[in-house]
């Protein structure tokens, strides 16, 4: 399992791999990935291993928000991130025997990658313009 999590305004990508599926696992990740960063809020889909999102809440200080069930386009960017790492981990590739070198060579390529919408920017380009940005 990846966790990701997209800034949506310079859609800059943090991306962890997790060998289990649990609430622990993706509470730990959140914190991890988001621990020097300004952030907002959080929107999640409603899977299981998002159960204990209060931790996240009390340990970061966000809030955390979910989609409607079967309302993908509630999280675009979240699922048009998901697509954009599908380039280079396949559906048929295991997910859990990532490493953490493995993703963060992928979360440096999306975030030196220019985007259109960002008018050939790149997020960290973006990002780095305007710090006022949030996750």
């Amino acid at each position: 399992m990846l966790v990701t999590l997209v800034d949506r305004k310079p859609s800059k990508i943090k991306i962890k791999p997790l060998a289990r599926r649990l609430a622990v696992d993706v509470n730990n990740a959140c914190d991890e990935k988001l621990e020097n960063e300004l952030a907002y809020t959080i929107t999640f889909d409603n899977g299981l291993e998002f159960a204990k999102h209060q931790m996240i809440t009390d340990s970061i200080g966000v809030d955390v928000y979910f989609a409607k069930p079967y309302h993908s386009w509630e999280r675009g960017t979240n699922e048009n991130t998901n697509g954009l790492i599908r380039q280079f981990f396949p559906k048929s590739m295991q997910l859990d025997q990532l490493t953490d070198a493995e993703v963060q060579v992928v979360e440096d390529n999306l975030n030196n990658r220019p985007r259109k919408i960002l008018g050939y920017l790149t997020p960290l380009e973006v990002k780095f313009k305007n710090c006022t940005v949030a996750f």
